[in-house]
């Protein structure tokens, strides 16, 4: 087999320089309706809605990606809450860089000063606004907040399990590497078991996909992105409350670098059947043209939505069953609920495999049409 450093260190670079994008924005000059958002107390609420919003908060921070890693608290009934968990460096860019831990935020409760400036966590979309030291929120009309948003380049939850994750893969197949050099291409330890699956990739996604004379240049992301996409979705399934795979800047990321190994592999055969269809009478060909080229665009797409919908989905799904635990608060519900999660995390594990297999699958698809040599007439078609 032959592995490649180049796909690796390009997929892992756009992966990164990507992930900032969600946080760009530009402020508005509109005139502002001032107030200041204030949190319901809580004597004001009854128990049931307590409960209530403890749930809502506990779905969306599993699926949200954050500014630190928050596992669980306790005492919030003795009135001393703890939250434990460890920060993540914030990162900002706003008139210049400001560097600092978000425990300043004190889990989004706290406003945070730097250099004489100071930034505040939105609950409502877990985003940095600039503020006063009184953390005091502008909105319009309709409800948006029309703090300025400095430019976000923080290491988030989801930018740390992604290097977590690049590191991991790395060491785990260097490791494998060195392994078939040392014992004449005989795995040990870790490499046994990831072997035949790196053999399964090569021998029944790649070549039947993308043929014995062109496979090798991709099988370098194909394993990549295989195992990126694996090991991700397995990681969304425990504690730590990451959802990487469930967050579309990731996916359209994956699906983007698909895309441009495509395009700029594919032989003048692919452009050909785009632009100009042999066998095609020519008047059809300039209609076929236009939805040939959207084609191409479409399936990076579905990549990307494919992707994110069924990760995005099984974990809402998930949580859902694990607040119902609560909810139900009964001698059957609970237990049933709780079942029910149960056979769900199974069936999730499943689905964590199903999808790293289909992106790559389609992915080899995708490039074998990109290489296919088309020994054709007119007759053909």
């Amino acid at each position: 087999m032959v592995f490649s450093k180049k796909p690796m260190k390009f997929i892992i670079t756009a992966l990164v320089a990507s992930l900032p994008f969600l946080g760009l924005a530009n402020s508005t000059d509109t005139l502002p309706v001032k107030h200041e958002i204030t949190v319901v107390a809580e004597e004001a609420l009854t128990e049931t809605e307590q409960k209530e919003e403890e749930r809502k908060e506990f779905i969306k921070h599993h699926l949200l990606d954050s500014h630190d890693f928050h596992l669980f608290s306790y005492g919030k009934e003795s009135g001393h809450e703890k939250h434990i968990g460890f920060p993540l460096p914030v990162i900002l860019w706003d008139n210049g860089i400001h560097i600092f831990s978000s425990s300043k935020f004190e889990h989004g409760h706290a406003v945070a000063e730097s250099n004489g400036s100071y930034y505040k966590i939105n609950h409502h979309d877990g985003k940095i606004y600039k503020t006063d030291a009184a953390g005091t929120f502008t909105e319009n009309e309709k409800g948006h907040v029309e703090n300025d948003k400095p430019i976000d380049f923080s290491i988030t939850k989801n930018v740390t399990m992604i290097l977590f994750t690049g590191l991991l893969m790395f060491l785990l197949f260097a490791g494998l590497g060195k392994s078939y050099k040392k014992n004449g291409s005989i795995a040990k330890g870790a490499g046994r078991f990831f072997e035949p699956i790196i053999l399964y990739v090569r021998d029944d996604i790649a070549i039947p996909n993308i043929g014995e004379k062109h496979y090798r240049k991709y099988m370098s992301f194909l394993l990549t992105i295989f195992f990126f996409v694996w090991f991700m979705n397995m990681f969304g399934l425990t504690p730590l409350g990451v959802n990487v795979t469930g967050n579309i800047a990731i996916t359209a990321s994956l699906a983007i670098i698909a895309y441009i190994i495509t395009t700029f592999t594919a032989k003048k055969d692919y452009w050909g059947h785009i632009f100009w269809m042999p066998g095609v009478p020519v008047p059809m060909k300039f209609v076929l043209a236009p939805i040939e080229l959207l084609g191409t665009i479409i399936k990076p797409f579905s990549l990307m939505i494919r992707l994110y919908a069924n990760m995005l989905a099984g974990h809402v799904v998930l949580m859902s069953l694990i607040a119902l635990m609560y909810k139900a608060d009964s001698i059957f519900g609970s237990p049933l609920a709780f079942l029910l999660a149960f056979v769900l995390t199974i069936l999730e594990v499943l689905v964590a495999l199903l999808q790293a297999y289909i992106f790559t699958m389609l992915a080899a698809l995708y490039f074998g049409s990109a290489v296919e040599e088309h020994h054709h007439e007119e007759a053909h078609h």
